[in-house]
């Protein structure tokens, strides 16, 4: 992942979860290992991410939902999760995986969110910052309905103590004051399309601006975007785009149609109809139709865009599980959004490895396939730089030099729809 080229007939030695060496078939001869797994000419990549996960809840100490989460993810070649709605379950899955007790990817965790609900005051929200660093959370996730005050706040403890924070921009605060205070990450995009807007005040009444803004892009006054753009390179923040999200839980498709997707098996019948309930009231106040939803879907494929190119970096996002998109499955609807935006091949997969350790300073410790990294890679039947669609059957997955074949994928998914299979 250092450039686009592909390096033909390689060998990869792996030993205790390490990339050793890699080096041309003819030269594998010299190593000593057992055992040895025949790649089949299969290519291998370093595999894909979720940065804008919200990983289940453990209920009375049920962590099942959990742990079919961490299988979805890696059987569709996910190895890196970024979670944006913390809980205390959390920890505990994050310490089983990494002490080899259960099979997952690589967690990166938030703690339960800041918003106008959660923080009462400057001083409350500067204390949660602190709780939440101690109890060992990788970074921390901003929801809606912050004050200023509060906002600067977390701001300040947050870069005292050295932990990331990003996420929703609140209206109180905005774009501007997000970027200059420190966001690391800006979640959705949305922050971007409300401070476009030249009549900020009809943001704040949603019967006008719609779920998202949605309602006011027409409005947008692009003469903005420079700045913002320059803004967020100075600042060096990033964009998590969450294209499916919007795609389909504000897209003109109906609900309905999504109850029998096919990944969907995979999904209790109530958390199905959940997300479908959740869509259905947008339908029927007449704020899905295609004449409100395709120029916001264009809007924001172009806003992607413009960021993408102007050098701003991104990650591999999809919010699942969120409104029908399932864990693993969901990050390939993300790939073709960003491929039909117009986003390459190997831009697209640098969003799932390579930019994913950089944001967490952690370049050329995973995330890309040489020695010294870690042996989280996929093998998939074709070249992925030329056909995206190879990458949703993988036909192994390595995660820290444990190997799990396509057999053992199915095994462990097919249980998951047996789990929730409609009877």
């Amino acid at each position: 992942m250092e450039n686009d080229q592909v390096l033909a007939d390689q060998a990869i030695l792996v030993t205790d979860g390490t990339i050793i060496k890699i080096v041309p078939m003819s030269d594998a001869t010299d190593f000593k290992v057992n055992p040895v797994i025949d790649g089949g000419g299969a290519y291998v990549y370093p595999g894909l991410a979720e940065f804008h996960s919200h990983i289940p809840v453990a209920q009375n100490g049920n962590t099942e939902l959990q742990e079919e989460a961490m299988w979805l993810y890696l059987s569709n070649g996910v190895l890196r999760i970024r979670g944006m709605i913390g809980h205390a379950s959390h920890l505990p899955l994050k310490a089983r995986i990494d002490a080899g007790e259960l099979d997952g990817p690589r967690l990166f965790l938030s703690g339960p969110s800041f918003s106008g609900s959660s923080v009462s005051s400057p001083e409350q929200a500067a204390q949660m910052v602190s709780d939440e660093k101690a109890a060992g959370y990788d970074h921390l996730k901003l929801h809606p309905g912050l004050e200023m005050d509060e906002f600067l706040a977390i701001a300040k403890t947050a870069k005292e103590l050295g932990i990331p924070f990003g996420g929703h921009v609140s209206l109180a605060v905005g774009l501007k004051a997000s970027l200059e205070n420190g966001y690391k990450s800006i979640e959705h995009m949305d922050g971007y399309v409300e401070a476009l807007m030249p009549d900020y005040s009809k943001v704040l009444e949603p019967e006008k601006a719609g779920p998202f803004t949605m309602l006011l892009v027409k409005e947008a006054d692009m003469s903005k975007l420079p700045e913002l753009v320059d803004l967020t390179l100075k600042t060096g923040a990033w964009m998590a785009p969450t294209l499916t999200l919007f795609d389909r839980y504000f897209g003109y498709k109906p609900a309905e149609d999504y109850r029998n997707a096919p990944e969907m098996k995979y999904m209790s019948a109530q958390q199905v109809q959940s997300w479908i309930n959740a869509k259905t009231p947008y339908e029927e106040r007449g704020t899905l139709t295609k004449e409100n939803v395709q120029p916001y879907l264009d809007f924001r494929n172009e806003l992607f865009m413009t960021m993408h190119e102007a050098g701003v970096p991104i990650l591999m996002t999809s919010d699942s599980p969120q409104v029908f998109n399932v864990p693993g499955f969901s990050i390939h609807h993300e790939i073709e959004l960003m491929s039909e935006a117009g986003m390459s091949n190997y831009e697209i997969l640098k969003t799932g490895s390579v930019n994913p350790a950089k944001y967490f300073d952690q370049e050329g410790e995973w995330g890309v396939i040489k020695a010294g990294a870690s042996a989280d890679f996929v093998l998939v039947q074709e070249n992925p730089l030329v056909d995206l669609n190879t990458l949703k059957v993988p036909v192994m997955v390595v995660m820290k030099g444990k190997v799990y074949d396509r057999n053992e994928l199915d095994k462990q998914i097919n249980k998951i729809e047996e789990n929730h299979k409609r009877r």
